[in-house]
């Protein structure tokens, strides 16, 4: 059983920057940020496998960065150039599997607010 616990987001005018943090109690496995916007599917944003390798999803590549510590068994997310659209609740997750799909992910974090006004 692994527990997430999000932290950081807040609110941020269009171009700013914000940063994400998730530390996890018990091993790390596959680690990724989701969020989910109003009216919208969850979606990945990036994962970062236990070999460091990361995967970015399209729109946000260039501008968010995900890495992990695995000696605080801390995720990060870090958040430059934000857009409106990057507006959501993002969650926090862990899994057996590197991908940018929310079904290969096992453990959830209660998710975390980032709002982005222009």
């Amino acid at each position: 059983q692994v527990q997430l616990v999000e932290s950081g987001g807040g609110s941020v005018q269009s171009g700013g920057s914000l940063s994400l943090s998730c530390e996890a109690s018990g091993y790390m496995y596959d680690m990724g940020w989701f969020r989910q916007g109003p009216g919208k599917e969850r979606e990945g944003v990036a994962t970062i496998g236990s070999d460091g390798r990361s995967r970015y999803r399209t729109s946000v590549k260039g501008r968010f960065t995900i890495s992990r510590d695995n000696s605080k068994k801390t995720v990060y997310l870090q958040m430059n150039s934000l857009k409106p659209e990057d507006t959501g609740i993002y969650y926090c997750a862990a899994g057996y599997y590197d991908s940018l799909s929310a079904s290969d992910f096992t453990y959830w974090g209660q998710g975390t607010q980032v709002i982005v006004s222009s």
